[in-house]
């Protein structure tokens, strides 16, 4: 599902909103959910999931082509972990 997919389905079944209000609400908690990653804090959705941010450590990588080793400089990567209820839900419990 993409975004404009999930913004139709709420507006759908929200048929009180405007589809203008929904994007808007599903716009302000993607960034709300991206700023939060960024200062480095965790953001939980209770029976959804926890988005974090791992840090990944400099290595020695290779370029594919050619072999040579490259150097990869460390970064900060977001994670995702689903909950107990979507994992249940996966596997139909």
């Amino acid at each position: 599902m993409i975004r404009s997919e999930l913004i139709q389905k709420i507006a759908d079944e929200n048929p009180h909103l405007y589809q203008r209000d929904v994007e808007k609400i599903v716009n302000t908690i993607f960034e709300q959910i991206t700023s939060a990653l960024s200062e480095g804090d965790r953001v939980e959705l209770r029976g959804f999931g926890a988005f974090s941010v791992k840090k990944r450590d400099p290595r020695t990588g290779r370029n594919p082509r050619t072999g040579e080793a490259v150097a990869v400089e460390e970064k900060y990567v977001p994670f995702f972990k689903t909950g107990k209820l979507l994992r249940d839900r996966l596997n139909g419990k």
